[in-house]
């Protein structure tokens, strides 16, 4: 009778371990931590933000000021814009920040076009560098 006894417990309690273990697992893979909602909208709010970097570098390199100061260092302002779709997202903030900073500096009268033009190269440069890296 207590063998009898003791099997019925070792059943209970495997039956109780492989409840709970296995359920608790079953339950926590299902369970979503991202909503498929909120990952389409980071992926619009990323493609929207790399668009705006695109374009604020585009805008800045289309620049008359831009134009000159590319050609007189012998650079091809066709193939700069077109290295800037090549540029990683951090880099292409990066640089639409300093290009935002520098057309901000030179409406306000705190660049000359010297100054423009030697960041504009700079940034052009550093364009060029990263693509060809890659």
């Amino acid at each position: 009778m207590v063998s009898w006894l003791w099997k019925y417990v070792r059943v209970v309690t495997a039956c109780l371990l492989c409840a709970v273990f296995g359920i608790s697992q079953n339950l926590v893979a299902q369970t979503p931590i991202v909503t498929q909602e909120e990952l389409q909208k980071a992926i619009v709010a990323a493609t929207q933000s790399r668009q705006q970097n695109i374009q604020t570098i585009q805008q800045f390199l289309s620049s008359p000021t831009a134009q000159k100061a590319l050609t007189s260092a012998r650079m091809n302002p066709q193939q700069v814009k077109q290295a800037v779709s090549g540029l990683s997202d951090d880099e292409l903030a990066r640089l639409a920040s300093r290009a935002s900073k520098a057309q901000a500096d030179f409406a306000a009268g705190r660049l000359d076009d010297r100054d423009l033009i030697i960041i504009l190269i700079a940034i052009a440069a550093l364009i060029l560098i990263i693509v060809a890296v890659r």
